[in-house]
């Protein structure tokens, strides 16, 4: 009996130790950096961790959001990395475009393994619009009649080539069998201006996000031909199929995540992770989420690490190909 109850007392010590461990990563002064002005996608993806953290008490006080433009993140990757490779207190806002950037070296000399990839707490889906007068009710007939005459087809999408806009027309691109070099782009300021250039008809097709173009597509300003998700979006896009129904194998999901210090400890790493996990189950997330027109992609840990990995190598296969 004596050797049994020291056995329990060992255990339930070892069990101790390793809450007070657990307990001991929470970060002290937690922050997050996003690599850009504020007001835009990254300072987005900081409010939406500062915010679900904090209302679901992963974390005990509020979350600081900072700000580090340049090179589109890329100038606070090179920072985390030179600067704060250690520090366990900050994460840092990356999205799909980081890895394309990642995949272009437009991140200087760091790669993709630079960093440690904590994970993605939702995502937003490429999409292409057409104006509302447009002829094209389908994905297939506008791939056909850009297959015929791709020069009477520009495309806009809120960003320079080489974009994520970019290469959702160079899908589309390849789909009707043309070279994405030869595609007619015009680079606008935002999707504010790629909807006012489909109504002007400055442009026939637009590349964007469902979450910017869904509520124009609602109100009848533009019509959404294909979703580049891998089902049907939910709410107000559910009647949009996507590109895959359509017998297009053209995905492009805009998730949003988190990296820290390439030298963060394991137990600062696995508090986020755990974090981020407990945080993502609850309603309140999904509220916060919804708020900033995400929709659910929770991927954590290796897994998440895995993912951008494997987005760094395909981005550099579309690049390519498409001759950046």
């Amino acid at each position: 009996m004596i050797r049994d109850f020291s056995k329990t007392l060992f255990g339930a010590a070892i069990a101790v130790a390793a809450f007070a461990a657990t307990a001991a990563a929470e970060p002290s002064k937690p922050e997050c950096l996003a690599g850009a002005k504020p007001g835009g996608g990254f300072d987005l993806t900081c409010r939406l961790a500062a915010n679900a953290l904090l209302e679901t008490k992963q974390i005990s006080q509020p979350m600081a959001v900072t700000y580090m433009e340049g090179g589109v993140g890329a100038v606070a990757y090179n920072h985390v990395i030179g600067k704060r490779g250690s520090d366990g207190n900050l994460i840092t806002a990356a999205s799909s475009g980081s890895a394309l950037l990642i995949a272009q070296g437009k991140f200087g000399q760091y790669d993709e393994n630079a960093v440690r990839w904590l994970g993605a707490l939702g995502a937003d889906y490429g999409v292409l619009v057409v104006s509302a007068d447009s002829p094209y009710k389908t994905l297939g007939e506008l791939i056909e009649a850009f297959k015929a005459d791709s020069t009477q087809f520009p495309i806009g999408g809120g960003g320079a080539v080489g974009s994520q806009d970019w290469m959702k027309g160079s899908l589309l691109a390849k789909a009707a069998g043309q070279d994405p070099k030869t595609m007619r782009y015009v680079a606008l300021e935002g999707g504010g201006a790629v909807l006012t250039a489909l109504e002007g008809g400055h442009i026939k097709v637009g590349s964007g996000d469902a979450a910017e173009m869904g509520k124009h597509h609602v109100a009848g300003k533009v019509r959404i031909l294909a979703v580049m998700a891998p089902e049907r979006l939910p709410g107000e896009l559910a009647d949009v199929p996507t590109a895959r129904e359509q017998g297009y194998d053209i995905d492009w999901p805009v998730w949003r995540g988190y990296y820290v210090g390439k030298d963060v400890s394991d137990a600062d790493y696995d508090w986020w992770v755990k974090a981020f996990e407990t945080a993502a189950a609850t309603p309140e997330f999904a509220k916060e989420r919804e708020a900033r027109g995400l929709f659910e992609f929770t991927l954590l840990g290796k897994a998440f690490e895995d993912r951008v990995k494997e987005d760094v190598a395909r981005f550099k296969i579309l690049a390519k190909e498409a001759g950046m």
